[in-house]
C-alpha cells in the first residue's frame, strides 16, 4: 500500500505550510524517502499488473533518483517485483551523445536500473542522442506521440536543477511545451562539468520532454537532496508560477509531491523561520537561531535588539517566555561569544566550562580526516596550523587519492620531466604514449592513475611539512570505493570501513576533525563522512572513544550558518597568509581545477572570502573584529 507519509495532500493544509504552494514532505536524509518512493512505484506496477494493464513510467537521471533505482532493483531481486508490464520514457538526453558514452543517460539508466530487472528491452524509451539534425524535429514528435498513444504517463519521477529546470526544460520554457531539442543553460552545464571532466566537454544541447508532457502525468514525485538545491526549491515551492523557474508550473498539478531532505528544505519558511508560520517550542537552539536571524535581518548587533524588534517579527511568544529583550540578548550574546576560541585543542590550565573544547588532556591526539588531499588546508588550514603550534599530536588522514582531479596535461608534465632524467623507463613511456593517444571517456590505465595519485601525495606532504607536521603523521588511506578511475564511485564496503577503524584504533584520538560539507559536486565528501560515521558506530563503545570529540568543518562550497557554529577559531592576517601558502602547495588544483563546481574562484580565494565573511558576521552581531574565522560544528555520537 502507498504510505501516508508521501501521499498527496493539498498544499498549505497545515498552518506551518501556509506559504507553500506544492505538497512537500521533509525527511532527515534521502535513504528512507527513496525507499518509500520505490515502494509507491512498485505498488503501482503490481496494481496495473493485477488489472492486466501496462504501467507507463516517466524516469529521471542524475544523483537524486539513484536511491530509488537501487531499491527497485532490490525489490526485483528479493521480493520478485516484475517489470514485464512496464514501459518507460526517460525525460531527456544530451545532444549529440553516443549511447555507449558513460555520460549518456542511456548508459546511466542501464547501469542503475535496466540491466538489473526484467523489463523487456523494447519497452525502454530514452531520447536518441544520435538522431540526425534533419530528423530531430520529427523524432521528437514521434517520441511525444508514443507517450500519448499509451494514454500518457502513469507516474513521473523528477529531480530539479539549480536553474529550476525539470527534465532539461530550462528557464523560459512554456507550460505547453512538448518533447523538443533545447539549448542548455550555462549553470546546467557547469553543474554537469564534473561528470564530463570539465565544462568544455559538456554538450550545449539536449532533447527533453516538455513541461506539458510532464504535467499530463497522473502522478508526479520530485526529489530534492542537499543544500545546493535549497534556494531553488524555496522559489519553486513558495514563489508564484514563473517561466524563469520552470518547476513552479508543478504548482498547478493536482497530484504532485516534493520529497526533500533536511539540506534541500533548509530555506523553506517553516524550516528557516518557523516562528513566522506557527507556534514554536522555544528550545535553546531555536532561540539562538531566531536571535541571530533577527540581528542579521535588521542589521543590528544582538545587544541592540529591542522588544519592538521581536514583537514586529513574529517572536512575541519568545519575549513572553524570556521576559525582556535585554535578558534574552545578553544570554544569546554570551552563547555566541563562548563559541570563540584561539585554542581549538582546548586551553590548558583554565576553566573550560564556557569554552567549546576541554582543557584536559592538555596535549591531545588528533586526527584530521580530509576527503581529498587538499580539503584539510582549504577548510581548516589555520586551525591545523594552530593545533600543531600548540603542541598537540596531530595526524592528517587523506581518505582518497584524489587522482581523478589531476588533469592529463599535469600528469604529462611530470612524466616528461621523469623521462628527461631516466631515458630508459618503460612505465613512463607507457604513460606518455597513453596520454597522447587517449580517446574521449577512456579510463586511465593503472600506472597513470598511480602517477596522478603520487602528484597529489607530494603536494600534500609539501603543505603539511610547511605547517610543521612530521611525515610519519601523514596517512594516505586510499579508500577502495574511490579507486574506479571514473567520476562514478563504488559503494562503501567493509574494507573501506576497516581502514578507517584501523587508523582510529591505532591513534586513539581525543579529537577527530572531518569534512561535513555535503555540497561536493561529485559526492566524495558525503561518502567519506559516511565512512567515518559507520566506523564510529562500530567502535563507539571502546573506552578510548568515550574521550573522543568529533568536529565537522565545511569544505570549499558552503560554510556553517552562524547559528550552527559551535567552535569559531579566529585567524590573524599572518595566519591567513600561512593558510594561503599551504593551499598553494596543491599546484595541480590551481588555475581551472576540474571539480570546482559552480564557483569559478580558485579554492584559496573561496576559503579566504568565506573565512573573512564568517568573521564579518560575528563582528556585525557585536563580537570582536577578526581578520578571519574558521568554523566547526560538533557531531555527538
Amino acid at each position: 500500500m502507498i504510505l501516508d507519509t508521501i501521499r498527496y495532500k493539498e498544499p498549505g493544509t497545515f498552518e506551518e505550510t501556509r506559504f507553500e504552494k506544492v505538497h512537500s514532505v521533509i525527511f532527515k536524509e534521502s535513504k528512507e524517502p527513496s525507499i518509500l518512493v520505490a515502494r509507491e512505484i512498485a505498488h503501482l506496477i503490481k496494481l496495473k499488473k493485477e488489472r492486466n494493464e501496462t504501467c507507463v513510467l516517466g524516469l529521471a537521471t542524475g544523483s537524486s533518483p539513484i536511491g530509488v533505482y537501487q531499491e527497485l532493483v532490490k525489490l526485483h531481486r528479493e521480493e520478485g517485483l516484475s517489470f514485464s508490464n512496464v514501459i518507460t520514457f526517460n525525460l531527456d538526453e544530451y545532444y549529440p551523445m553516443e549511447r555507449s558514452n558513460m555520460q549518456s543517460y542511456h548508459y546511466f539508466m542501464h547501469d542503475h536500473l535496466f540491466n538489473h530487472v526484467d523489463i523487456p528491452p523494447e519497452n525502454i524509451n530514452i531520447p536518441d542522442g544520435k538522431v540526425s539534425p534533419g530528423n530531430l524535429k520529427a523524432y521528437c514528435i514521434e517520441y511525444e506521440n508514443k507517450i500519448k498513444d499509451l494514454g500518457g504517463l502513469d507516474f513521473q519521477l523528477l529531480g530539479i536543477g539549480r536553474t529550476g529546470h525539470i527534465g532539461f526544460n530550462e528557464p523560459g520554457s512554456h507550460l505547453n511545451s512538448r518533447t523538443r531539442s533545447i539549448t542548455l543553460d550555462h549553470i546546467t552545464r557547469v553543474d554537469a562539468a564534473p561528470d564530463f571532466l570539465g565544462i568544455d566537454n559538456v554538450p550545449r544541447k539536449a532533447i527533453t520532454m516538455g513541461i506539458g508532457t510532464v504535467m499530463d502525468a497522473k502522478r508526479i514525485i520530485l526529489l530534492g537532496w542537499g543544500n545546493n538545491k535549497a534556494e531553488i526549491l524555496r522559489k519553486t515551492i513558495e514563489s508564484s508560477i514563473n517561466s524563469e523557474v520552470p518547476a513552479t508550473y508543478l504548482q498547478e498539478h493536482n497530484n504532485t509531491t516534493f520529497i526533500l531532505d533536511e539540506g534541500a528544505s533548509s530555506e523553506l519558511t517553516r524550516v528557516k523561520t518557523p516562528w513566522l508560520v506557527s507556534t514554536c517550542v522555544w528550545d535553546s537552539s531555536l532561540k539562538f537561531k531566531a536571535v541571530v536571524w533577527l540581528s542579521e535581518l535588521l542589521g543590528k548587533s544582538i545587544l541592540k535588539l529591542t522588544d519592538s524588534d521581536y514583537n514586529n517579527n513574529g517572536m512575541a511568544e519568545l519575549l513572553i517566555q524570556e521576559g525582556s529583550a535585554y535578558d534574552l540578548n545578553i544570554k544569546m550574546f554570551n552563547k555566541l561569544q563562548h563559541t570563540i576560541t584561539g585554542w581549538p585543542g582546548g586551553k590548558p590550565n583554565c576553566d573550560a566550562s564556557n569554552r567549546p573544547e576541554r582543557a584536559i588532556p592538555e596535549k591531545k591526539r588528533i586526527i584530521i580526516f580530509s576527503p581529498h588531499p587538499d580539503d584539510d588546508v582549504i577548510s581548516m588550514g589555520g586551525t591545523f596550523d594552530r593545533l600543531i603550534t600548540q603542541g598537540h599530536e596531530v595526524h592528517v588522514a587523506y581518505q582518497t587519492s584524489g587522482n581523478i582531479a589531476v588533469s592529463d596535461d599535469e600528469a604529462l608534465k611530470f612524466a616528461e620531466i621523469t623521462k628527461s632524467l631516466c631515458k630508459e623507463c618503460k612505465p613512463v613511456d607507457q604513460i606518455i604514449d597513453f596520454i597522447k593517444s587517449k580517446k574521449d571517456n577512456e579510463i586511465d590505465i593503472n600506472i597513470l592513475r598511480k602517477l596522478k595519485g603520487e602528484i597529489r601525495r607530494s603536494e600534500s606532504k609539501g603543505a603539511t611539512r610547511y605547517l610543521g607536521l612530521s611525515d610519519e603523521n601523514v596517512h594516505f588511506l586510499d579508500l577502495p570505493f574511490y579507486e574506479t578511475g571514473t567520476v562514478k564511485k563504488n559503494n562503501l564496503e567493509k574494507k573501506d570501513i576497516d581502514i578507517m577503524i584501523g587508523l582510529i584504533e591505532e591513534i586513539k584520538p581525543h579529537q577527530i576533525y572531518a569534512a561535513g560539507d555535503l555540497s561536493d559536486p561529485h559526492g566524495t565528501h558525503k561518502t567519506c563522512l559516511d565512512a567515518l560515521f559507520i566506523a564510529i558506530e562500530e567502535i563507539k563503545k571502546e573506552d578510548y572513544m568515550k574521550d573522543c570529540w568529533v568536529w565537522l568543518y565545511r569544505g570549499a562550497w558552503h560554510e556553517w550558518e552562524t547559528y550552527q557554529i559551535e567552535m569559531a577559531v579566529p585567524m590573524s592576517p599572518d595566519q591567513v597568509l600561512r593558510k594561503r601558502q599551504a593551499i598553494f602547495y596543491h599546484q595541480s588544483q590551481k588555475d581551472g581545477v576540474m571539480f570546482q563546481g559552480s564557483d569559478s574562484r580558485e579554492f584559496w580565494v573561496r576559503a579566504e572570502d568565506r573565512n573573512r565573511l564568517t568573521a564579518k558576521r560575528y563582528n556585525d552581531l557585536g563580537l570582536a573584529d577578526y581578520a578571519a574565522i574558521e568554523a566547526f560544528k560538533r557531531y555527538v555520537f
